[in-house]
């Protein structure tokens, strides 16, 4: 019984440390996205995917050594798988956001809202499992 204790107070401290990384990582995508788009002029959609992708690359930076600890030195490899679970993620996260948003007539806001803690467990638990396994 401690020892499984153990392994969810681990698990526990390690999606609180990869929402933190998340977090980062939104201000990167926000941030990316308005510079682009704002600032630079570019498309709301390519300035979109920048953003998207400079987030999803930071976060597996800092995914890799803080919340994982990752010593695995195929980072290429676990890059691409990364990015892999980011842009299902990503569908998860669209399609979740459309179906209660548009569907059931949910807030946008509120099913926005969902659609990310979906999303979040969805991303955590396939890194977990696929890249940093």
């Amino acid at each position: 019984m401690k020892f499984l204790f153990a392994i969810d107070k681990l698990l526990i401290y390690k999606f609180i440390k990869f929402g933190i990384v998340g977090c980062s990582g939104m201000i990167i995508d926000f941030g990316t996205t308005y510079l682009c788009k704002e600032i630079l002029k570019i498309n709301k959609f390519i300035s979109s995917g920048i953003g998207f992708i400079l987030a999803a690359t930071s976060n597996y930076f800092l995914n890799r050594a803080w919340t994982f600890e990752s010593a695995d030195e195929r980072i290429g490899s676990q890059y691409l798988q990364f990015m892999i679970v980011s842009i299902i993620g990503l569908g998860i996260n669209s399609l979740t956001l459309y179906f209660l948003n548009e569907k059931l007539k949910w807030n946008f806001y509120f099913s926005k809202l969902l659609a990310i803690g979906i999303t979040t467990i969805w991303n955590f638990f396939a890194n977990l499992l696929f890249t940093f396994a």
